[in-house]
């Protein structure tokens, strides 16, 4: 059977056809760019170590303005606090409509590390480290200095964009393991100092249901989730065109993708990793 086409759908068909095509060639372009940004990490491990070192030191402390307050370590700290303070108040409350309180410790051990700790490093991520580094990056290309790079021998992909991929994998082990700290402080002080709960009772309930393999997993879930939010923001930055604006509009691309892809990534690990195992593992 022969399907006529009105004539004047075909300027609207043929539109869509070449945003798909534009899509999936632009798919494309990102998916050569991670394959060779992770291929070139031993270049970066071999010839430029000192680059290395100095960007993991300005991921970690942070530079100008931001080293006064700490740099990214503050940040999620106090965005990692933030969550763990919200645990105790909606926890405690919650539970306490049903009479059962006393598991506050339990909701803290159990939610903090499996889900809102990971997901609130990853925003924290995404918003300091990522989009520091897709402003950085984006304005080097539009002031042609990536360019410069090239030209005179250094392999730009690695030096800019691997070394980058390297240090944020770097950065997060002890970034992650001060936001979890400071979730779970934040958790026990608001359920003990402020809605009167016995420190007992709370820990007792924590080290409970605290399983120490929920951590590893935890840990490695976030280098998986640095690890993908650096490919993202450096694509973005390594490709930014049309000027000042064009960095700008690169940033918010590149929050928006890597806020989607931890999400992603978070929800995959949580189901590979406790999806088969559903009950309560306890630790003691």
């Amino acid at each position: 059977m022969t399907v006529n086409v009105p004539s004047r759908m075909w300027p609207a068909l043929r539109t869509q056809g070449q945003r798909v095509s534009m899509a999936w060639d632009r798919l494309g372009d990102q998916a050569a760019f991670y394959a060779l940004t992770a291929a070139s990490v031993g270049t970066v491990l071999r010839r430029y170590r000192a680059e290395l070192v100095r960007i993991v030191a300005q991921m970690s402390l942070g530079t100008g303005v931001l080293a006064l307050v700490g740099g990214t370590v503050a940040i999620i700290g106090f965005l990692t606090l933030s969550a763990g303070a919200l645990i105790a108040v909606q926890g405690y409350h919650s539970l306490s409509n049903i009479g059962i309180e006393a598991l506050t410790g339990f909701v803290s051990a159990y939610l903090n590390v499996r889900l809102i700790a990971p997901l609130i490093a990853g925003v924290g991520l995404a918003a300091t480290i990522g989009a520091g580094a897709t402003a950085q990056l984006g304005a080097m290309r539009i002031n042609e200095e990536i360019d410069a790079l090239e030209v005179i021998g250094i392999h730009s992909v690695a030096y800019l964009a691997s070394s980058r991929l390297i240090a944020g994998i770097i950065v997060v082990v002890p970034l992650y393991s001060i936001a979890v700290l400071m979730s779970f402080f934040a958790a026990r002080f608001g359920t003990t100092a402020v809605y009167g709960q016995s420190r007992g009772v709370y820990d007792h309930y924590f080290d409970t249901f605290l399983n120490p393999m929920d951590l590893v997993w935890s840990s490695l879930t976030v280098v998986v989730m640095a690890f993908v939010i650096m490919l993202v923001h450096t694509y973005y930055g390594f490709t930014a065109t049309g000027g000042p604006a064009g960095v700008g509009e690169a940033v918010g691309r590149a929050v928006r993708a890597s806020l989607v892809t931890s999400v992603v990534v978070v929800l995959g690990l949580t189901l590979a990793i406790y999806g088969q195992s559903p009950d309560i593992n306890l630790s003691g």
